[in-house]
């Protein structure tokens, strides 16, 4: 059963059943914007690096659903880039996420991680924003790895701290306690202020990067108990 499940064609297929529930469960639930005002200036086209923990991943996708119903991402032609492992598990959730008009780059901030670094830094600089895990893929949990704090640095773009939450969830019983959406509830999509990272002051900025994706986290919590 391993083995067939490891199969490309059955995990294709997979991919492709789990986008569709995402989406119902996504768009079946009744999202709110806390912090609108930290995503404006971006979704009218100026490149950031949009930052949160790998838990929320399955629920990030709302945050370009929602950017693009205000005018200015109405108006923006920039595209997000979202940077996912080269391991089998990072291709099974790029394939996911692809379907909601997100464009996957195959990557990682160790194995090869100077050539994404490159990658991710082209992009930016020609406009384009980027999603990121910095506690991605396997872990530690809620610990943020130097690669954003450097993209950051290297790029000038700032980073965008993020979370979601939503009243009706599953909490999956993996390494970073990941969090899947039921459909029909109530769920909140929270930004925080922008980070900007000095180019030579990189590692002092891992600390508040962490301790900002946190507390996006925790805001995330309390609202949707509200």
């Amino acid at each position: 059963m391993k083995r067939l499940l490891q199969h490309p064609t059955v995990q294709t297929a997979f991919a492709k059943a789990l986008g569709l529930y995402l989406a119902f469960a996504l768009r079946t639930t009744r999202w709110s914007l806390d912090g609108r005002e930290h995503v404006g200036a971006h979704a009218g086209g100026k490149p950031v690096i949009v930052a949160f923990w790998h838990e929320r991943l399955p629920m990030m996708p709302v945050l370009w659903l929602q950017a693009r119903r205000s005018p200015e991402g109405r108006k923006a032609r920039n595209r997000v880039h979202v940077l996912v492992s080269q391991h089998r598990d990072g291709r099974f959730i790029g394939a996911v996420v692809s379907r909601f008009a997100l464009n996957v780059v195959l990557g990682s901030s160790t194995r090869g991680g100077a050539k994404s670094l490159r990658l991710l830094l082209n992009l930016l600089a020609g406009g384009d924003h980027i999603a990121i895990t910095p506690d991605g893929p396997r872990g530690p949990r809620r610990v943020a790895a130097a690669g954003v704090a450097q993209l950051a640095a290297l790029s000038g773009a700032p980073i965008l701290p993020c979370a979601a939450q939503t009243t009706r969830r599953w909490v999956l019983r993996t390494w970073d306690r990941m969090v899947v959406p039921r459909p029909f509830g109530r769920g909140v999509v929270v930004c925080l202020p922008a980070i900007a990272v000095g180019r030579d002051a990189w590692q002092d900025a891992l600390p508040a990067i962490g301790a900002a994706l946190t507390a996006a986290v925790e805001r995330a919590d309390r609202l949707c108990l509200a």
